[in-house]
């Protein structure tokens, strides 16, 4: 069983007017929650404890989680980004920033995905000689995507800036290096970058549908995804 980080804290500017009263990961899209869908991915990988982070009307988020077996990462003083977010919330994780207590899960709600669950598949990939494993979508396969590629993967699986995949929004991580980063509010892209130097970030590629919900257009590709 792994820990899970859902990034839930996000301000959903692209998401207006949806999001001037709604936090983005409750939106919902073919009739279940942004946030939900995430949380059923968690759930069908077994991972566990399950950390949301929150910011942005970050009380409607609790209270849509209230009940649940899923600790809230308080964010509301100042949004944290994922690496100031992951690194907050490492204690509800049931891991230190100065040690390998293993590695962690994260997930972005703001996708939809069809096929294998993506979890399960990072998972099931996983190998101790790594550092970070993303999930890749190609990016003729992403669907709703606006912009370029993220990333290339090499002969042997390991990924390098620039290219034709795209973050899928979900990845195995560990989460002991974080410490080395001074900043109180940074990305992910800055432990990336440190991992891909020293050749120990992967990648491996969904085989699935894939769809960012980045904006309002975006949820009834979503939703026609869903109903292929």
């Amino acid at each position: 069983m792994r820990p899970l980080m859902i990034f839930a804290a996000g301000l959903g500017t692209r998401m207006r007017p949806l999001t001037d009263t709604l936090p983005k990961p409750l939106i919902p899209v073919g009739g279940r929650t942004l946030l939900d869908r995430a949380l059923d991915l968690g759930h069908g990988a077994g991972a566990g404890p399950v950390v949301v982070n929150t910011h942005y009307l970050g009380h409607r988020i609790a209270a849509h989680l209230a009940g649940r077996d899923v600790a809230v990462s308080d964010e509301a003083g100042e949004i944290l980004d994922t690496g100031g977010g992951l690194r907050q919330a490492l204690p509800l994780l049931g891991r230190g920033a100065q040690e390998d207590g293993g590695p962690v899960m994260t997930l972005n709600p703001d996708v939809v995905w069809t096929g294998a669950n993506p979890l399960a598949a990072l998972d099931a990939a996983w190998r101790d000689d790594m550092d970070a494993l993303l999930m890749l979508v190609p990016l003729e396969r992403a669907a709703a995507r606006q912009g370029a590629g993220d990333f290339s993967l090499d002969g042997t699986g390991r990924i390098v800036r620039r290219g034709d995949y795209v973050y899928g929004g979900a990845q195995i991580i560990r989460p002991d290096r974080l410490g080395q980063i001074p900043d109180r509010v940074f990305s992910l892209n800055r432990l990336w970058d440190l991992l891909i130097a020293e050749g120990r970030a992967h990648g491996i590629v969904h085989d699935g549908g894939w769809c960012d919900v980045g904006y309002p257009g975006a949820i009834p590709v979503a939703e026609r995804m869903l109903d292929a």
